[in-house]
């Protein structure tokens, strides 16, 4: 009785526009837990500090106050907002510890409405805000479901190339020992999927970031299951594995982490989601190598299968998503000089171009922006002679200070020269220590909530 009048409730506020999910996502390290915990921190500060200039409805005087709820999912973690708070009051500040799983916070922010209708009802409303934060890697398993194990396998083996194939030395030795034909031994499978799981964690190391299964290397609470305890193997075209042996206990587990574990992802999570941000991190692939740059592009790209709702595409033929919002953020832009900024938003849009062409056709909104969701460094000038030039000023992880001009961004996709020729010189900041008695620094954080939220609180 209790979860259907929740149901009724959340109906409710959604014929009345006064609920939304935000789902936030991105591929490790692009900086997830700090835009949400920026995002919940500035958004109680509202009624206190006039920190969100470019939010509408705050800079109007509009937002009355924010304050936390409980989330009404049971069954999802909550998002460790607390503790992220308290590392970057920390002296020094710390980076709060990144999140590996599904987690959720909700907000209720009450306004004044401008539209008419609501102003009938009542001279207040009220927004519930929930956020769900995941991994970006669960979404590069979408293309999997159009695969079957032969398949996969043989697009896993087509990108052994480069340093990909150095890394996978140790689970390529191991797979040359196994005869696939032989009765399955589940002791055997589980060592050679544990080489392949450390092969995807050295590619994630190393900088690459398209690795499938992505749950192998974020398991959630599925670590240690047999579910995620499979890998490529090189199969005969048309062959069938018999019964019983390691090749079909392969394939059944694949067959297994399709339906049970993709499909149900999308399918209880992903199809109820309304806006979504993505989080892309452009610089440190700068800072590594030109195949660390293409891996990241070819990862954004599987990403991007996500958000094809086409009457042939996979997600429409299987769930009903309902996205009509998609902001895609360019992370850690306090890290690089101000006039960089333009740079790194052009070179953001070239890598998720196809898909916006795709997301246009299908009537959804979408945007890029830079931006540093707690800010890290000061800009400013040094002199260099008898001219200054940008410089931004921070302390290193390490605690040491540090003056620097990084470098060029490139406005558009770079050549393999450019990592020769040109470089770049990316380096990790601590964040400034948070005030006390109000919300952490930021830049572009309003402009990222008023894209999100904004036509909600009007």
């Amino acid at each position: 009785m209790k979860r259907l009048k929740q149901e009724v409730n959340d109906f409710l506020y959604r014929s009345t526009d006064s609920h939304v999910r935000i789902a936030v996502t991105g591929l490790s390290r692009a900086g997830k837990t700090a835009f949400i915990t920026s995002m919940v921190n500035q958004l109680l500060h509202t009624s206190t500090h006039d920190n969100l200039p470019l939010l509408k409805a705050a800079r109007g005087k509009r937002i009355i106050g924010a304050k936390r709820v409980p989330q009404h999912n049971m069954m999802v973690p909550r998002f460790a907002y607390d503790e992220a708070i308290e590392q970057l009051g920390s002296t020094p500040p710390q980076w709060p510890i990144p999140t590996r799983d599904v987690s959720e916070i909700r907000l209720a922010i009450k306004y004044k409405p401008e539209k008419r209708h609501k102003k009938i009802l009542s001279s207040t409303s009220t927004l519930y805000l929930d956020i769900i934060d995941y991994p970006g890697e669960w979404l590069l398993d979408l293309p999997l479901l159009d695969m079957d194990f032969h398949q996969w396998s043989e697009s896993q083996f087509d990108a052994l190339k480069g340093q990909r194939k150095v890394l996978a030395e140790n689970w390529l030795k191991q797979l040359e020992a196994l005869d696939l034909n032989a009765e399955a031994d589940e002791k055997t499978l589980e060592s050679i999927s544990l080489a392949y799981t450390e092969y995807l964690h050295s590619c994630k190391e190393a900088g690459l970031h398209w690795v499938q299964p992505g749950r192998f290397v974020l398991p959630g609470d599925l670590s240690g299951a047999p579910v995620l305890q499979f890998f490529p193997c090189r199969i005969k075209s048309g062959s069938k594995p018999e019964k019983n042996t390691n090749l079909e206990m392969l394939s059944k587990r694949y067959q297994q982490y399709q339906q049970k574990v993709v499909k149900a992802f999308y399918k209880q999570y992903f199809s109820t989601f309304d806006r979504q941000v993505v989080l892309v991190d452009c610089l440190s692939p700068l800072n590594a190598s030109h195949e660390s740059f293409n891996d990241m592009s070819t990862a954004l790209e599987q990403i991007m299968h996500s958000f094809r709702y086409g009457r042939s595409g996979i997600l429409k033929r299987l769930f009903s998503p309902k996205i009509d919002k998609i902001l895609f953020a360019a992370t850690k832009a306090d890290h690089v000089t101000p006039e960089q900024h333009p740079n790194l938003v052009s070179l953001l849009q070239q890598l998720v171009h196809p898909a916006w062409k795709n997301a246009a056709f299908e009537n959804i909104d979408m945007n890029c922006i830079a931006m540093a969701s707690i800010q890290a460094t000061t800009a400013g000038f040094i002199n260099s002679g008898d001219s200054t030039m940008a410089a931004i000023q921070g302390h290193t992880l390490q605690g040491d200070a540090l003056t620097v001009f990084p470098g060029d961004v490139p406005s558009k996709l770079p050549r393999a020269e450019y990592w020769s020729e040109t470089g770049f010189e990316f380096n990790s900041f601590a964040p400034k220590q948070k005030p006390e008695y109000g919300p952490s620094e930021h830049i572009r954080m309003d402009k990222a909530l008023e894209y999100i939220i904004g036509d909600k609180l009007k």
